[in-house]
């Protein structure tokens, strides 16, 4: 028993210690990044107001390090993100909000199946936009040294919003990444492509008119086509060589004309309906994810849209589980 109690007491005291200097770190970084702040046009006096009460965050690192992308498998994320709980929840969102996503649809050129499902793989419909200390979250994220310099541009970026009265500091409440509103928008997105739809001088992105248009718009401006294809389940010849198996949502390599991968496809007939001149790519999502996962299983053809996705959350498994989603959606509405 006491070597129990003497394992736990050092094990305490190690991880106490470890927060102390990340704590101690944390500030003298504040002090830094002020200076880079001032530097790029922030006021003093803006910085001062919203970054004196920000703190470390252990618990920002950890969901950093441990997100599902990193260790569901294809079948387990995407069925989990369009149940049939949730498409129910989407129909009855939708009927309460139609004549404002209509005619949003019909402004943007953008399917409200897609947005119905974005927004409900992001948010529950709004339901549960997070909780965290967004000022805080994006300036552990900053101090942390994976990828400190994309997060410390997103904190600059949302401070100037803030310097600008863009932006209420005092609703910077969201994901612990840093994202905002009933879309997850990183402040980057905001500051590009964020609208006021309803015209009364200030940007809401949890307020339904605002979110929903801001994300139509940037959509549309990133390339989204209306009712062009996103991905098709396939199942891969074992000859098909490996180069075209793309496992990283980073960038989609070796992409070729629909018709050349008709060799590799054993399922090609479910798919020649198609235009054989789509320019696709094929990934295989799990094989560098899940231990002993099977090389050629599962395998997607994918097309431009899905990369359109890929630029909202560079996920394979989540831009897969948007596009079903809205497919069930198509189903339903």
């Amino acid at each position: 028993m006491k070597k129990i109690n003497i394992f736990f007491f050092i094990t305490f005291f190690l991880i106490s210690n470890v927060i102390a200097d990340d704590n101690i770190n944390f500030q003298k970084w504040k002090n830094s990044f002020k200076k880079r702040a001032l530097e790029n046009n922030i006021s003093e006096k803006t910085f001062d107001l919203v970054m004196s009460n920000t703190r470390f965050l252990p618990n920002v690192i950890k969901y950093d390090r441990y997100q599902p992308e990193f260790y569901e498998d294809t079948k387990t994320y995407i069925s989990k993100r369009s149940s049939s709980k949730k498409v129910k929840f989407g129909n009855q969102f939708y009927l309460e909000n139609k004549n404002l996503i209509n005619s949003i649809e019909n402004k943007f050129d953008i399917e409200k199946e897609l947005l119905l499902s974005l927004m409900g793989i992001e948010t529950n419909f709004g339901t549960y936009v997070g909780k965290m200390d967004i000022l805080s979250s994006l300036a552990t994220l900053s101090y942390d040294k994976r990828r400190s310099e994309f997060f410390t541009k997103e904190l600059l970026i949302l401070l100037r919003l803030i310097d600008q009265n863009q932006i209420d500091y005092k609703s910077l409440y969201g994901s612990w990444a840093g994202a905002f509103g009933f879309f997850q928008f990183m402040p980057s997105t905001i500051q590009n492509h964020a609208i006021d739809f309803n015209n009364d001088n200030y940007i809401d992105l949890k307020n339904s008119e605002d979110s929903y248009a801001s994300a139509a718009n940037y959509l549309k401006k990133i390339g989204w086509k209306k009712n062009s294809p996103c991905f098709y389940r396939i199942n891969l010849k074992n000859d098909i060589p490996k180069k075209y198996l793309n496992v990283s949502a980073k960038k989609l390599l070796n992409k070729k004309k629909l018709i050349f991968f008709k060799k590799y496809i054993k399922n090609y007939n479910e798919i020649d309906f198609l235009d054989n001149n789509y320019n696709v790519a094929i990934i295989t999502p799990d094989k560098d994810i899940i231990p002993g996962a099977d090389t050629l299983n599962p395998a997607y053809i994918v097309f431009d849209n899905y990369e359109i996705i890929l630029q909202w959350n560079r996920s394979l498994r989540f831009a897969l589980a948007v596009c079903t989603l809205k497919n069930k959606f198509k189903d339903e509405l």
